[in-house]
Order: structure tokens, then C-alpha cells, then sequence
């Protein structure tokens, strides 16, 4: 597993979080910090050598569902702004909430962030990391807490709690527990932790100001009880740390510099910070602690990322899985046929704010477009045969069973990758619209009596269609202009306005063709104005027969090439044709432009 190198010649375009970064660098607000090798208190920090990371920064999901695009954003922003300034990323699970945490999604995410391209692995050190190894210390730091005079076991109902923490016009009311003393508040913390008490009958917590205009600093609940097996610790806890505790000590543990996350927690940062303060006091964890910062998170229009919602989608089978490329997931993303780096150019041409702000979907194809266009192999395929039988051929050709070969490069600005070779037959595979018996104004196509080029084939000239009794085409006939011929000498003596793409009869290979588009109809579905189902687009998916040229027969899971003059589409990596047709299977990544709407 490989981190993306930084260009050093190209420089980074700038924002908020790089001037932070390069300010603290300058002023060396962490240059005499010691690192032992792995998180550890104070005392174990102070013990170790001068920190090889300049900065360090953090991953740190909940393992309660799979990633989606907005997690890629902040995977490329931590793995490389700790890459660009010589610093570490570390890969942390958030793993204090038992009933909803799986292995099933910490290997998806840890799967996700390799495909994506980077590594926690740095200085010989592999920087996977877990909330619950902190469990101890987190218990530790509670009961200095109390012995400090700043926490207590509140034992109100919840009812009660929520009543008595006012609001935003109304200042909280004093808990009536909040005078115990420091030897009742450690003996009832100590049954808490012993499973003497049911779920819900207390929690922990920090004693700050019930007046404070901030409601997060009204003391806010540390622990509570939930009797409840956890993937990693089993059942040795049942008291488990609240996300706003933990998550700042597993960031002073792990040396963290700069804690980036989204603006929804800003109100945080002031409990954030007295929570560090208060245990560099105590001694129990470096200084100078992390600080955080907040960033807008990513709003793309099109797409929802509730976890709550995905699943719900998934659940219904309002899409097949998690890995449904209509999903705004990574895995979903993936099996669409985006690409690391389309990602990673994404996230870096959005940038970060602190402002939010809604992303059209069509920037995040864009990047896609940008990076495939380069890569991309060539080949021609019909998504809406008909077929095209030409009646002169065998008198032109010596025979109705003679095949033209014929040739196109496998990527137009690359002759280093060679050519693809398919033949050119009595009977092609054709677009159905590209026929009209009576053409709108500007249609160079086919029409009786009209003459187009075959794409590196022959000139054609149409000489009309025969229909079914309900008028349906079934079939174009045409007249092959003799000695025309793509790249054969006078070949270009019949000038003509159209160019078409097709596939031959004889060896083109029958596929089943995906076409998958935007998953809901408007562009912001996740309002609350309405059912976020009802916002699901019907066209999201079309699957047709389609054929292609025969170069596709070797196509290999997860490839991606570009259908010409349809768009980018991707050999399907998942099996799902088992006992069904034995057809390939692409689908369609993107159009080769924004059409969405028009």
C-alpha cells in the first residue's frame, strides 16, 4: 500500500487549514513534542524521542456503516495535508458505541481508504488505532475528574436532565445531585462501572456552568450505561464514554497536532478544549494539546448521505446493496467505475471553507471525465440495436459471407497502446436513431438516399427500412460506395456529413448494459420538505442488451473504457449473472458531457 507522493513542483492551492498548519510550523507550536512510538499519556509521551511527524493528523470514523463521498472528502484532506507538510495521518475507529458497531464495516473502511490510495503506515509504524484501546485511560481520566471536583454521577431521568438544561433563552437549572461529594460521586462512578446499576439509571457528568451560553458546556454527560457487548473489549465495560469525551482524549493519547472535522461540531471545540486543559493540568496528557478546527462538510446536490437513509435504502431495496452504483458510498462509487483519483482530484478542486455551500453533482463527473479521458481504452458498442443489412456486398465483395477488417487505435493520442481490430460484414449493428425516414432539419444520419461513413469502415448510401405492422423499424437497408474504405487510397473521394459507429454482426459480443443515473430527481432531496423516497428518481436505471466489438471480450473487472460517442463505462466487478444469461456486464459511468436536465 502506497500514499500518493506530492507533486513538490506544483504548488497547492490554498486555504484556511494550510495557513494554520504553516503557521504553526513557523512559530513551532509542537516542534519540542516527543513521541514514544505509540498513544501514551503524558508520561509515556515525555519518556519518548523528538516526534518524526511535523504535524499529525486523524481519520477517525465510526464503524456503523459504510463510507460515502463526503468521508473520501475528509479521507484526501487529513491523509494529504499530512502528507504535504511532512506529517502522519493516523487511522482511527471511534468505536465507543457498542449496539450499532460492526468488523463488517471496519473492513469496508479500512478497504476504502487503501483503494483511495493512501496508507497509515509511516516511520516504520503502522498508525491503526482504536477508541477502545482507550478505554482504560478514558476510565482513569474520569475518576481524576471527580477527584478534581469536576465531574459527578447524576442519577435524573432523562426527562429531567433535558428539562433542567434550559435552552437557548434559559439558563440550566443545577442538578440535585451536583453537590455530592467527591467519595459518594468516585463509590456510585465505581458501581456504574460494576454493573450495579441498569442502563439509563445515571450517567457521568462534567461539573462546567448549567448558565453557560453554550449549551454543550452545561455539563454535559461523560458516561453512561449500556450493558452491551462491544466487537473489541467484549464485555468487560459496561459503561462506555460519550463521543464528546472521548474523542478529544483519543486525540491528546495519539499526539494529534491539528483535529479537522465539520462545522457541526464548532459548538464543541469550547468543552473540547476545557476537557484537554483541565487533564494537561493533571498531568495526564501532553502539552500543547491538540486544537481542532471545522470545515463546511460536503453538500452535493443529488445524492443524501444519512447514514440512516442509506440504509433505509438498502433495506427497502430501493437499490440493490450497499454497493449499488447509484450510492453515493465509496463501495458504490467504486463499482461505478470511479477511480481513486477522480476522487482525490474532487476533493482538492472543492477545496475547504468555512462557509457552507451546496457542490453540483456534475463537478464531482467532471473530475471523473478528466481523469478517464487520458486512460480510458476506446471501442465502439449499440446500446438500441437495429440492424443494418447492406444488399450490394457480396457483388461489391465477392461474397455475402466476406468480412473487411478493419482497424482503430486503441486510444486516439496514444499510438504506444496499439490497435483494435473488428470486421466489417454484410450485417451491422446500428443505433436505432440513427435512422429516420423523413430526417428533422440538421440530421446527417441515415435517411433514403443519404450517403455517411461507417466509422473506420465504408461510405453506406441508405436506401430505406423495412417495419413491422406497427411501424416499428426492423431493419435499414443500404448500398456500400465501392473503394471507400477508411485509410485505403481515395477512400475520402465521397464526401459525406456523417459518421457513424457500429458494431458488426459476426463478431460483436452481446452484453448487458447498465445505465445507471443520478438517484433522485432533484437536487436537494434530503430537505425534509418531503419523503426523501419520494425524491427518487424512476429512470435512476435502465438495463438494455447492447452489442459490442469484439476488443471487449477481454475485459477484465473494474476496467473502464470509453464507448464511443455514449460516455465512459466500467466491466462490472460483481457477479450477478449466476445461472442468468452469461452476458458481460458494463455500466455506464458517466456521459462524456454534463447533459443532466437538458
Amino acid at each position: 500500500m502506497t500514499t500518493p507522493s506530492a507533486d513538490k513542483d506544483a504548488a497547492k492551492p490554498s486555504n484556511f487549514l494550510r495557513q494554520i498548519i504553516e503557521r504553526d510550523l513557523e512559530q513551532g507550536t509542537y516542534a519540542q513534542r516527543k513521541w514514544s512510538g505509540h498513544p501514551g499519556d503524558a508520561a509515556t509521551q515525555h519518556a519518548g524521542v523528538p516526534d518524526p511527524a511535523k504535524i499529525r493528523t486523524r481519520f477517525p470514523p465510526e464503524p456503523n456503516g459504510y463510507l460515502h463521498v463526503g468521508h473520501a472528502k475528509s479521507i484526501c484532506l487529513n491523509f494529504g495535508l499530512a502528507r504535504d507538510y511532512g506529517g502522519v495521518c493516523h487511522m482511527r475507529f471511534d468505536d465507543t458505541n457498542p449496539e450499532k458497531e460492526e468488523m463488517e464495516y471496519v473492513d469496508g473502511i479500512l478497504d476504502a481508504v487503501k483503494w483511495l490510495g493512501f496508507s497509515w503506515d509511516a516511520n516504520g509504524t503502522s498508525h491503526l488505532y482504536q477508541a477502545s484501546d482507550y478505554f482504560d485511560f478514558m476510565y482513569r481520566a474520569a475518576e481524576y475528574l471527580i477527584e478534581a471536583g469536576l465531574a459527578y454521577v447524576d442519577e435524573q431521568t432523562p426527562e429531567e436532565m433535558r428539562a433542567n438544561r434550559g435552552d437557548f433563552s434559559r439558563p440550566g437549572v443545577d442538578s440535585p445531585y451536583r453537590s455530592r461529594s467527591i467519595d459518594d460521586n468516585l463509590q456510585r462512578f465505581r458501581e456504574m462501572r460494576d454493573g450495579k446499576l441498569p442502563d439509563g439509571a445515571a450517567v457521568l457528568r462534567a461539573k462546567i456552568d448549567m448558565a453557560s451560553p453554550n449549551i454543550n458546556l452545561r455539563d454535559p454527560a461523560l458516561y453512561r450505561i449500556k450493558h452491551a457487548e462491544h466487537h473489541n473489549t467484549g464485555g468487560k465495560w459496561c459503561i462506555y464514554p460519550m463521543y464528546t469525551y472521548a474523542h478529544p482524549i483519543e486525540d491528546a493519547l495519539e499526539n494529534i497536532t491539528h483535529s479537522f472535522c465539520t462545522l457541526e461540531f464548532e459548538d464543541q471545540r469550547p468543552f473540547y478544549d476545557w476537557l484537554l486543559d483541565r487533564l494537561a493540568e493533571g498531568g495526564l496528557v501532553n502539552a500543547p494539546h491538540p486544537r481542532q478546527y471545522e470545515f463546511a462538510r460536503l453538500n452535493l446536490t443529488y445524492v443524501i448521505t444519512s447514514k440512516r437513509k442509506l440504509k433505509q435504502l438498502v433495506d427497502q431495496k430501493h437499490v440493490s446493496g450497499w454497493d449499488d452504483p447509484r450510492m453515493p458510498t465509496i463501495v458504490g462509487l467504486r463499482r461505478r467505475g470511479f477511480t481513486p483519483e477522480s476522487l482525490q482530484l474532487f476533493a482538492e478542486r472543492i477545496g475547504v471553507t468555512k462557509s457552507d455551500s451546496w457542490i453540483d453533482y456534475s463537478s464531482l463527473e467532471a473530475a471523473l471525465r478528466d481523469d478517464l479521458d487520458p486512460k480510458a481504452a476506446r471501442a465502439m458498442a449499440v446500446l438500441d440495436p437495429v440492424k443494418l443489412v447492406i444488399e450490394n456486398w457480396g457483388e461489391v465483395m465477392g461474397g455475402d459471407d466476406v468480412l473487411d477488417p478493419c482497424s482503430a487505435p486503441v486510444h486516439p493520442h496514444d499510438e504506444s497502446r496499439g490497435r483494435r481490430t473488428f470486421n466489417f460484414g454484410r450485417e451491422l449493428w446500428i443505433e436505432r436513431t440513427d435512422y429516420e425516414e423523413t430526417p428533422p432539419k440538421g440530421f446527417f444520419r441515415l435517411f433514403p438516399g443519404n450517403k455517411v461513413r461507417m466509422k473506420y469502415g465504408h461510405v453506406i448510401e441508405c436506401v430505406g427500412a423495412d417495419k413491422d405492422a406497427d411501424g416499428n423499424v426492423t431493419q435499414v437497408r443500404a448500398k456500400v460506395v465501392p473503394d471507400t474504405k477508411s485509410g485505403t487510397p481515395g477512400a475520402d473521394k465521397v464526401k459525406v456529413k456523417g459518421n457513424i459507429t457500429w458494431v458488426g454482426v459476426a463478431d460483436g459480443i452481446a452484453a448487458e448494459v447498465r445505465l445507471y443515473d443520478r438517484l433522485f430527481s432533484v437536487p436537494q432531496p434530503d430537505t425534509g420538505e418531503k419523503d426523501f423516497l419520494e425524491e427518487l428518481n424512476p429512470e435512476s436505471l435502465k438495463v438494455v442488451t447492447a452489442y459490442l466489438e469484439p476488443s471487449l471480450k477481454s475485459a477484465k473487472p473494474d476496467e473502464k473504457f470509453q464507448f464511443e460517442r455514449h460516455g465512459y463505462f466500467v466491466a462490472d466487478r460483481v457477479d450477478h449473472l449466476k445461472g442468468g444469461s452469461g452476458k458481460s456486464v458494463f455500466n455506464r459511468v458517466t456521459g462524456l458531457k454534463d447533459s443532466w436536465g437538458r
